[in-house]
């Protein structure tokens, strides 16, 4: 009876100390687009989710768990490559302003031979204005787990509590893993058979010579970090970054016979398997905050980083994200579009903090946003403010998490990207509304070797017929919209070659 009355007695704690603060997660998935999941993210013209052919490929059963909960955006963008939308997250800002507009080569400045010298390669440094650190000086434990990616090897970004976690666990330079398998010591010398001891995950030292999977010691040690701020009665923000989906393409044997007999490559099949690892990752975090009371005062984001990278054609193509176009680095939807959900861990409308940020239960909302929302709406939530020195490109998502429309939020989007080599070089897009404007800044290094591509949207989604030429006018409107957007967060442009002198883009006519 003392022992029953004891355990009563810690789970009411638990739940009274739950309604002061929400613990925040937010669950990033590497190199996921929109398409790569059995979640129908894409709607149709009344707004209906539309199952396509790579929907039924994945088994996510915890994000269907989680759309159902919370809702799910159809039209949520993220940079084309990763570091810059990390930081993204982190900072509020636009790639344009923050200027780390490649991913971060841990060993070299990757700018390419015509990329701004001045671009932040260094990436996040001490003393930046961080969700971490400003949630950290709030109270809240902060805690990373998994790829970090916000500096390049020996920078104070490298190390992620230099810059706002109280805690890491495999975070570090590297963007991604030198293997997935314990046995092979995630990369790190020592290893049976190690495959790329240039990129080994650290902190993990407890799994080596294991058959323990990365997404799986990754989800030991975050259910782990959870308890343990339960335990201490302390808010929390866990930034859960797995390294999955990204290459190398190791298969999880967790889940390979899931996808043995589909007619895809080794490889693809190797992907579906990572997806699935990290769908259950996802499903075991929802359940441990469950069994310790969490739940109900958790507020989950889920989210890729960059559109999908999946091994399945070229990446201007319609396959990888089919039936959107390209795929990640690319200057296609594929490319920038990305899953995005939000939801409590557990609904309950009579929490304090849920009635705060009501998030509507199954519903879509397609609406456009961006990851570098995140950082006003979670900063809101808490009660806590950025300094007025630091300016914020994000917008609040407050409305659109209930499924209704803002109007009075700007759908716009920047993707700014002056750098080579890549699947897409040197150039600009654009959305506004409907409308989405290219700009190379180097015509042969276009796909179809021009300087602008401009479609519309709303009648052609999957970017299909390029309208430069048709329409003029347009044209001169949205590029006049993106200079003033590159003018407006200081941008940096490609050089001339054998020059310093900056390309910047053209308006015709």
């Amino acid at each position: 009876m003392k022992n029953l009355l004891a355990i009563l007695l810690v789970s009411f704690v638990n739940i009274a100390f739950a309604s002061d603060k929400p613990n925040i997660i937010v669950f990033l998935v590497d190199d996921m687009g929109v398409m790569d999941t059995s979640v129908p993210f894409l709607t149709d013209s009344t707004g209906k989710p539309v199952r396509y052919p790579l929907n039924d490929t994945y088994r996510t059963p915890n994000m269907e768990r989680l759309a159902s909960q919370g809702v799910r955006f159809s039209n949520f963008c993220a940079m084309s490559v990763c570091s810059p939308s990390r930081i993204s997250i982190q900072t509020g800002q636009n790639a344009a302003r923050h200027h780390t507009t490649n991913w971060i080569n841990p060993d070299k400045d990757n700018a390419g031979p015509n990329g701004p010298p001045g671009w932040n390669w260094q990436g996040i440094k001490k003393g930046d204005v961080t969700l971490a650190s400003l949630l950290r000086d709030n109270g809240y434990r902060t805690m990373h787990v998994g790829k970090g990616h916000f500096g390049p090897r020996g920078s104070e970004g490298s190390e992620p509590k230099n810059i706002g976690f109280n805690v890491n666990v495999g975070g570090s330079s590297i963007g991604q893993p030198g293997s997935y398998r314990g046995i092979q010591n995630y990369g790190n010398a020592g290893g049976k058979n190690p495959k790329n001891i240039t990129h080994p995950v650290p902190n993990l030292e407890k799994y080596y010579g294991t058959e323990t999977f990365l997404s799986d010691a990754l989800t030991l040690e975050a259910k782990s970090l959870i308890s343990e701020a339960a335990e201490t009665k302390t808010p929390f923000y866990l930034n859960f970054a797995h390294y999955a989906v990204h290459a190398p393409f190791e298969s999880d044997p967790r889940y390979a016979a899931n996808y043995s007999g589909n007619g895809r490559s080794p490889a693809a099949q190797a992907f579906a398997t990572l997806i699935e690892g990290m769908d259950d990752s996802l499903g075991r975090i929802l359940d441990h905050l469950e069994a310790i009371g969490q739940a109900e005062n958790t507020l989950i984001f889920f989210l890729g980083d960059n559109g999908s990278d999946a091994p399945l054609g070229h990446e201007h193509a319609v396959a990888c994200a089919a039936p959107l176009r390209g795929k990640k680095g690319s200057h296609y939807e594929g490319g920038m579009r990305v899953p995005f959900m939000a939801a409590w861990a557990k609904r309950n409308l009579e929490n304090s903090n849920q009635k705060k940020l009501p998030i509507t239960a199954g519903a879509i909302q397609e609406q456009q946003a961006a990851v570098q929302d995140l950082f006003p709406t979670i900063l809101k939530l808490v009660g806590c403010s950025s300094p007025t020195t630091h300016v914020v490109d994000g917008q609040l998502l407050d409305t659109l998490l209930t499924g209704k429309r803002d109007v009075t939020r700007r759908e716009s989007f920047l993707m700014h990207y002056p750098h080579s080599p890549h699947r897409s070089d040197y150039f600009t897009s654009y959305r506004d509304g409907a409308w989405k404007v290219i700009y190379h800044y180097i015509p042969s290094k276009a796909s179809d070797g021009s300087h602008y591509q401009l479609f519309n949207l709303v009648e052609d989604p999957f970017e299909q017929i390029n309208l430069a030429d048709s329409n003029p006018v347009e044209l001169k409107r949205m590029m006049q919209g993106l200079v003033e957007s590159l003018v407006q967060h200081n941008a940096l442009y490609p050089i001339e070659s054998g020059t310093k002198l900056a390309m910047k883009p053209k308006v015709p006519g």
